[in-house]
C-alpha cells in the first residue's frame, strides 16, 4: 500500500491547513520508524515499513500526481491511499470516499490526472473562510488556537484508520473512523 499524504514542502508551509496530510504521514513515520528510501526520480520523501510505503511529495501540491505516479510505478502499488485537506468538510470532520472528483483540489487533480481516480482519499475537514476570496489564504494559513489543541487526537485518528487499513476492507474502516462534525471546546 501507498499511503500519500498531501501538502507543500517548506518551512513556510509546516503548520498550514492544507499540510494536513503531511502531519498524518509524520505520525505514521514516528509510529513505524520506516526506511528512508532515496531517489530523487520520486520528487518526494518517501519511507518503507513491512510492505507499505510513506509518501510526501516534494512537487507542490498542484503537482503531487507526479511524485505519486513515480513511486506507484516503479514498485508496481496497486492500493495508494490519498490523506488530504477538504474545504467542504467541518474543521475535525473525518471522511472516506474511493474514487469520484477532486473537488477543485489541485493536489487531487493532479493526482487524478496522472494515475485515474481509482484511490483512497481519506478527506481531512479544514472548514471554510468566510468569504470565498480567502480560499488561498486560508488553506496556507496556520490553523488557530482552538485547532491546534485538537490536532495531535485529530492526527492519531486517522493514523489509527490508516493502520486498520492493513487489515481491513476500507468500508469497514470508514464505518468505524468516520467523523462526520467535531465540536471545539
Amino acid at each position: 500500500m501507498l499511503i500519500v499524504g498531501l501538502g507543500n514542502p517548506g518551512a513556510a508551509y509546516a503548520n498550514t491547513r492544507h499540510n494536513i496530510g503531511f502531519m498524518v504521514i509524520d505520525e505514521l513515520y514516528r509510529r513505524h520508524n520506516p526506511q528512508v528510501i532515496k531517489k530523487t526520480a520520486f520528487e518526494g520523501d518517501l519511507f518503507k515499513f513491512s510492505s507499505h510505503y510513506l509518501l510526501k511529495p516534494k512537487t507542490f501540491m498542484n503537482l503531487s500526481g507526479r511524485s505519486i505516479s513515480a513511486v506507484k510505478q516503479f514498485y508496481k502499488i496497486d492500493e495508494v491511499v490519498v490523506v488530504h485537506d477538504d474545504l467542504d468538510l467541518p474543521f475535525g470532520a473525518v471522511r472516506f470516499k474511493h474514487g469520484g472528483g477532486h473537488g477543485g483540489h489541485n493536489g487531487l487533480k493532479s493526482t487524478d490526472a496522472l494515475i485515474s481516480k481509482e484511490y483512497l482519499r481519506i478527506r481531512m475537514g479544514i472548514g471554510k473562510p468566510e468569504h470565498k476570496g480567502e480560499v488561498t489564504s486560508y488553506v496556507l494559513g496556520a490553523f488557530d488556537e482552538a485547532e491546534t489543541k485538537h490536532l495531535p487526537s485529530w492526527i492519531a485518528h486517522t493514523a489509527d484508520a490508516i493502520e486498520k487499513l492493513f487489515d481491513l476492507e476500507w468500508e469497514n474502516v470508514a464505518s468505524r473512523y468516520s467523523i462526520k462534525k467535531f465540536t471545539l471546546q
